[in-house]
């Protein structure tokens, strides 16, 4: 079994009506956002789980109102290490790096995430990154979630780390994103809500939380199909989970988003496609900035993964062509 932190508390979870039915790995991959499904089983399988005084098991599936016990092992301290995973690098200079982040891949390392993290990446593909954000964070200026895909610019000097977070503080920097959201959203639509940490849930954020930041949200193109709407979305913040904390506040959330509201456990058969998503469908397609040394206007853009494009082309198409 794994060290645990000798100060350290089980995190304690009561299963809601809206979860009841679903595996346990499943449901605290639901719950606990910074995890992986993977790490969830292995938490399982070390017994740091126990489902009302018992230990789980990964394929259980459990009822409304038991009461879960979370264990979190002691985190290991280590400078990250180089790993040679793929990453595709969009722009790269002396200054900073433009990468096209995976779904699925940690930006840092934290507990439970010691190896295969954007960093680990960044050491082995990159020369040099920004030390500001500390031996964990070297070049880190901004995030996004873990099944969130997309574009992120990286500091390779402390000196680009500081503008680009100066941009970023005060809202200079364009950020798209693509998502697809339950049923009909139009453009133009504003969603102005401060967010914060959820006051009943540790792991979610809400409109409700305490100590609340303002956040706005701008649809600037919906492409409505049959239940769901494809949108793109411009944020000039970017409070942690913002996108999928506003569309799920309007009665939109993000499809396969199981934090926030996303999933449907039966779905009609034009909408069986959204069934092989394994993740939130949100992509940051686009990202711009001022070159934080010369200051020239630099912009990227990044198409649909192949597995949110897929999705895609299934739901555009023709009853007829779905059928067969």
């Amino acid at each position: 079994m794994p060290d645990v932190a000798a100060d350290s508390s089980p995190i304690e979870l009561i299963v809601s009506q809206e979860l009841a039915g679903a595996r346990l790995d499943q449901f605290l991959t639901a719950l606990l956002a910074d995890r992986s499904r993977s790490q969830i089983q292995r938490l399982i399988k070390d017994g740091l789980v126990v489902v009302d005084g018992s230990g789980g098991r990964a394929s259980q599936h459990v009822k409304t109102g038991q009461r879960l016990l979370v264990t979190i092992p002691a985190p290991a301290p280590a400078t990250p290490e180089p790993e040679a995973l793929p990453l595709e690098i969009v722009y790269d200079d002396a200054d900073l790096v433009v990468v096209d982040k995976p779904a699925g891949m940690v930006v840092h390392p934290a507990a439970g995430h010691a190896r295969g993290t954007l960093v680990n990446a960044l050491l082995h593909h990159v020369s040099g990154l920004s030390g500001i954000g500390g031996e964990q964070r070297p070049g880190i200026v901004h995030r996004l979630d873990r099944g969130t895909s997309g574009l992120m610019v990286v500091a390779k000097h402390d000196a680009a780390h500081t503008e680009l977070a100066r941009q970023f503080r005060d809202r200079e920097v364009e950020k798209e994103y693509a998502a697809l959201a339950w049923g009909v959203v139009q453009a133009g639509r504003r969603i102005e809500a401060s967010v914060g940490r959820d006051p009943h849930h540790r792991k979610k954020i809400s409109t409700r939380g305490r100590r609340s930041r303002t956040a706005v949200t701008r649809v600037t193109k919906a492409e409505h199909l049959r239940g769901v709407t494809l949108v793109h979305v411009a944020i000039a913040t970017g409070r942690t989970h913002q996108i999928r904390v506003h569309l799920s506040s309007i009665g939109h959330p993000v499809v396969g988003d199981t934090l926030y509201g996303g999933t449907r456990r039966h779905l009609p058969a034009y909408l069986r496609a959204i069934g092989r998503l394994e993740r939130p469908f949100l992509h940051a397609t686009r990202l711009a900035f001022a070159h934080p040394c010369d200051g020239q206007h630099l912009s990227f853009s990044s198409r649909l993964p192949p597995d949110l494009q897929e999705v895609l082309d299934e739901l555009r198409a023709p009853a007829t062509d779905r059928r067969h």
